[in-house]
């Protein structure tokens, strides 16, 4: 499996319960960018290319990124493990190169099956306590996907729930995995849904739960939900079933465009790959992969998107708006694009049509 893509940001938090470091994978309202141009008037940005189709599109985001002028300069680093004192971490150079840049771009990383070292990705996740993953899946015009008018937000906690990695065996056969949920976290988590509701215009939050069934760990993080929205008066709350959520938005996905949904961290993995499916597929969100590794093949939409986000929340919005435009008519056209959205192109040839629209 082959985790999201995303842009890690370590600027400092602007309201209560933000944590230093973040990670978004969305145009979500964020601390405001502390990078600083250098001497050739390029901001340094941290790269990391991931591994399978990784660098194949990470290469797509740097040609169109020279294409299109943008004023940035990367640093790219490797995130592969090494053991420091019994555990497995992300060595130095990747952690003091994100901090000093404050802002990088991660490519997708392969999570061992059953065996090996831990999530490289969770691993990210600890060391910057990047708490809340945002995944916004929008319709796009002139790709016709069964929805013309999807506009879903979905924020996930991002460190607990039954991704914490705490699983032992206890006796022959027997397998415990356990789920862990904790107050601060989500909390923290619901304030920034919150938050984001507000300031983007949305007027619902809703927390997508198992409650029913896990009546302490869910029941929870429905406590912390309900707690905040008492800060947010403008913003009306309700919550809903994880399961009864996913048959309302296969069905009828409009009523979802007017909220934030919020939830624990396997659910929001779970639903937000399921409200990829209502527009095309995982390659036209800023999160997960599709392709075949190595063949060229691979859509780089998806890290192009995050690649955007990144872009504003550098404050650089023309770059952002010029790269988008030329995206989504590539798209939109359907004359060059890869076979997972139905064409035939290459990777290279779907960038370089996207760099051919830059042009003009």
């Amino acid at each position: 499996m082959l985790a999201p893509r995303s842009f890690i940001t370590a600027a400092q938090g602007t309201f209560k319960g933000l944590s230093s470091v973040r990670c978004y994978a969305s145009a979500a309202p964020t601390a405001a960018f502390a990078g600083q141009k250098g001497s050739n008037g390029k901001y340094t940005v941290t790269l990391i290319p991931g591994d399978g189709i990784g660098p194949e599109i990470s290469q797509s985001i740097k040609d169109i990124y020279t294409a299109a002028q943008v004023p940035i300069q990367w640093e790219e680093v490797s995130v592969t493990p090494i053991l420091k004192g019994g555990k497995t971490v992300i060595p130095d150079a990747a952690i003091q190169s994100v901090k000093k840049n404050t802002v990088a771009l991660k490519g997708p990383l392969a999570t061992p099956i059953g065996k090996g070292h831990v999530s490289l990705n969770l691993t990210l996740r600890r060391t910057f306590n990047l708490f809340a993953n945002v995944r916004p899946c929008v319709s796009i015009k002139g790709f016709k996907t069964p929805y013309d008018d999807v506009n879903t937000v979905l924020i996930r906690e991002n460190t607990e729930g039954e991704y914490s990695g705490i699983e032992h065996e206890i006796v022959d056969g027997v397998v415990q995995s356990i789920k862990l949920i904790t107050w601060d976290a989500s909390e923290r988590v619901a304030r920034y849904a919150f938050h984001y509701a507000q300031t983007s215009g949305r007027k619902r939050v809703t927390a997508v739960h198992k409650a029913n069934i896990m009546k302490m760990s869910d029941g929870m993080f429905l406590s912390a939900c309900r707690e905040v929205s008492k800060e947010f008066p403008d913003v009306k709350y309700d919550e809903d079933l994880l399961d009864r959520v996913c048959l309302k938005i296969v069905t009828n996905p409009q009523p979802f465009s007017d909220r934030v949904m919020v939830m624990p961290n396997l659910y929001g993995d779970i639903l937000s790959d399921m409200c990829a499916g209502l527009i095309g597929g995982l390659g036209l969100t800023p999160s997960g992969n599709i392709g075949r590794v190595g063949k060229g093949l691979a859509n780089p939409t998806a890290l192009l998107l995050s690649s955007i986000m990144m872009l504003r929340h550098m404050n650089l919005y023309d770059h952002a708006n010029k790269i988008e435009q030329a995206a989504l008519q590539t798209i939109a056209e359907g004359k060059t694009i890869t076979g997972d959205l139905g064409g035939k192109a290459t990777t290279k040839q779907y960038t370089d049509a996207i760099i051919e629209k830059l042009r003009v």
